[in-house]
């Protein structure tokens, strides 16, 4: 069956949409990824490259057919603005002229492991398939802050069920959508935690290797399966959220966070996570990632060489702070 998928981003995360792209191409036989393109910069570079099941769509597009999402952009910052055309950009694909029946909404920082046939079989006779956070006991307290699940992969039908709970989310989205947490809602995604009871043919994903993140992983038994892949508590990992990833710049604190270990280096990429991260999750998960990512920025550069979207430089309180760290670690401060 053909899928289609969407996204969006602006140009600090194309060097990431480009990676989880390539990573379909790798494990769908039969997909459109309509890429929403936030700034112009990301939707020129992506014309020039070649992915033939992409479809790049401008920003002014989706706001000359979105109209009501155009009038709140001043209102928001760039990541809130991103946040509230999520609904947005799904529902414009399920209008009757986009020609979709079915669109499944990803964060531009997943890859990829696994064909998600297996989720969409979850989904079943439903109509919206979403995917709960399942923190590790010690990080639930954050449930209350960023809700019961996260918008991440999102399956949407259009059904009335789909279609009701979709116009619901954009309409409270376009009525309130920011970083700064409220009672009962914050940014895009507290608005999901009662939709499994507002709305019929929700269905909520059960699959570990459905959503498998820094903030779940502990949970499970991560293993190499031979083949290439991961093991999930002997389950397929079908995708991966790598949530926090920072990719640093040149720098001098380059030089000595290598040598105090606080930054990770593949491929030439340097970079840290906000999470802890255990070895095996590291080697078997993220390593991967981080060389597509390179791949990712060699393309880019192919078409735009002095390109370096979503590379930041590194700020001294991040020696700092993981120095400080690692000598509670060592000396049993508390």
């Amino acid at each position: 069956m053909a899928r289609d998928f969407c996204t969006l981003f602006d140009a600090n995360y194309l060097a990431r949409a480009i990676a989880l792209y390539r990573s379909l191409e790798r494990v769908c036989d039969d997909f459109t990824l309509h890429a929403f393109c936030m700034d112009d910069r990301s939707f020129e570079i992506l014309r020039r490259l070649e992915a033939p099941r992409l479809r790049a769509v401008p920003l002014g597009a989706l706001e000359q057919r979105d109209p009501e999402l155009h009038a709140v952009k001043g209102d928001r910052t760039q990541v809130e603005y991103c946040w509230t055309a999520t609904p947005a950009i799904c529902l414009s694909l399920l209008e009757p002229d986009a020609g979709v029946s079915e669109v499944t909404y990803l964060d531009a920082d997943l890859m990829f492991f696994a064909s998600p046939e297996p989720l969409f079989e979850e989904l079943g006779d439903g109509s919206v398939l979403i995917v709960p956070h399942r923190y590790v006991p010690s990080l639930r307290r954050f449930e209350e802050l960023s809700g019961i699940y996260n918008v991440q992969f999102l399956v949407f039908r259009r059904t009335q069920e789909g279609l009701e709970a979709l116009r619901w989310w954009r309409e409270r989205c376009l009525e309130w959508c920011r970083a700064v947490p409220e009672p009962g809602r914050f940014g895009d995604q507290k608005y999901l935690d009662d939709w499994p009871d507002r709305f019929e043919g929700v269905r909520v994903l059960r699959h570990p290797g459905g959503g498998l993140a820094p903030w779940n992983s502990a949970r499970y038994e991560l293993l190499p399966d031979g083949a290439g892949g991961v093991r999930v508590d002997g389950r397929e990992l079908v995708f991966y959220h790598y949530h926090a990833l920072r990719l640093l710049g040149e720098g001098r604190i380059r030089t000595l966070g290598r040598l105090l270990r606080a930054f990770h280096v593949t491929d030439g990429v340097v970079w840290r996570s906000v999470h802890p991260l255990s070895r095996p999750e590291r080697e078997l998960v993220w390593e991967p990632y981080l060389r597509r990512l390179a791949e990712a920025m060699t393309e880019i550069r192919r078409v735009e060489p002095a390109f370096r979207g979503g590379l930041v430089e590194p700020r001294k309180g991040d020696l700092r702070v993981e120095v400080g760290r690692r000598a509670r670690t060592v000396f049993g401060a508390r």
